[in-house]
């Protein structure tokens, strides 16, 4: 039975910083998501918000009035933004008091560890709570070193790529990831972020808390234990940031490490530069030129994924119509059309890795 939990977004949920909220209120298998708490969408339903056409999360101005409106016992409460470096949003620090003094415990993904705060430990201890900060490192005598065992690897594995952060990566994947299962094809999911972690990912780890060293390791340890335990006909991994994003450059590590030899990757047309339009960390490259790099890598794109953010539908149509023509790749719009056209090449992979 899933744990029931709320979601805190200190009014930020229709902004692309609560991509975890998001992430949590399209799919979950760890917790049953009830509420979201947020000022600004208050009296919505969260789905709606997404574009989600079943279902009702509502969302309420505040702790109070979610548990006014929830009788049954709300054990956690999660943060469900991702600012930029991580930081805490000072305004919502009072609200998790307010979770903890109404006995529900805490997760949090930023790289502020809540754990750490003394007001916020003294009252979880107090009250018999728990605070979970997931992006704590892993003790390092729990990490791994690259062995080379990826080449023991002999389903495809698929590296699910943007051109920049938040294009929607592993909401791809984890779509991937059941437009499979929906059609007898046996795919798992290596996460490699806290939003992952959260919708109860059973392989993977939070990338940006790994030391360096290690991460090359840790791809590989996952996608050989998934491989090993099981025995999937397909694999995609989660990306992280973007191959030449200045900020956080990384995908190398998914294509070389992890043994992705196929790519699929997501493109936001109506976003120019890096970093929200910021001028001063320059132009994102082209499509092609990163099909063109990723190849170097030794990946081939199989598919492009249109990141639709800024577009009306017609826009987003228009594009995967211009894309198809200069790629000759199929398009997808994972929110708006679904999957289906992958997966006449995804059987197509897994039938030649079986022969």
């Amino acid at each position: 039975m899933k744990t029931s939990a709320i979601i805190i977004t200190g009014g930020a949920f229709e902004s692309n910083s609560a991509k975890t909220a998001h992430g949590l209120v399209r799919a979950s298998d760890r917790f049953n998501i009830v509420a979201v708490v947020d000022q600004q969408s208050a009296g919505k339903n969260a789905r709606e918000i997404l574009g989600e056409t079943t279902g009702n999360i509502p969302v309420y101005a505040d702790l109070k009035e979610a548990l006014h409106h929830h009788k049954k016992k709300i054990e956690y409460a999660i943060v469900g933004v991702a600012p930029k470096g991580g930081k805490l949003p000072p305004a919502m620090k009072d609200v998790l008091k307010q979770c903890l003094e109404n006995g529900i415990s805490v997760i949090s993904g930023l790289h502020d560890f809540l754990s750490d705060m003394p007001d916020l430990a003294s009252l979880a201890e107090k009250k018999g709570l728990t605070i979970t900060d997931i992006r704590k490192p892993v003790d390092r005598k729990n990490l791994h070193f690259w062995t080379g065992k990826i080449f023991e690897v002999k389903c495809p594995v698929v590296a699910v790529l943007g051109m920049e952060t938040n294009m929607g990566k592993r909401t791809t994947a984890k779509l991937l990831t059941e437009a499979c299962g929906k059609n007898n094809i046996h795919a798992e999911m290596i996460f490699t972020g806290q939003t992952g972690w959260l919708q109860s990912g059973k392989y993977g780890f939070v990338l940006d808390t790994t030391v360096n060293d290690f991460v090359s390791g840790e791809l590989e340890y996952w996608v050989t234990t998934c491989y090993k335990e099981a025995h999937p006909d397909i694999i995609f991994i989660e990306g992280q940031s973007g191959l030449r994003n200045p900020s956080g450059p990384c995908g190398a590590e998914l294509l070389l490490s992890g043994g992705a030899k196929n790519t699929v990757l997501i493109f936001s047309p109506k976003r120019k530069y890096f970093g929200d339009n910021k001028k001063a960390w320059g132009p994102i490259p082209s499509v092609e030129s990163e099909i063109a790099l990723i190849k170097m890598y030794g990946s081939q794109v199989i598919a492009l994924a249109v990141n639709t953010g800024g577009c009306t539908l017609e826009e987003a149509k228009k594009y995967k119509k211009e894309y198809i023509e200069k790629t000759g790749l199929p398009v997808l719009l994972p929110l708006e059309q679904g999957m289906k056209e992958i997966i006449p090449v995804i059987k197509e992979l897994v039938s030649k890795h079986k022969i």
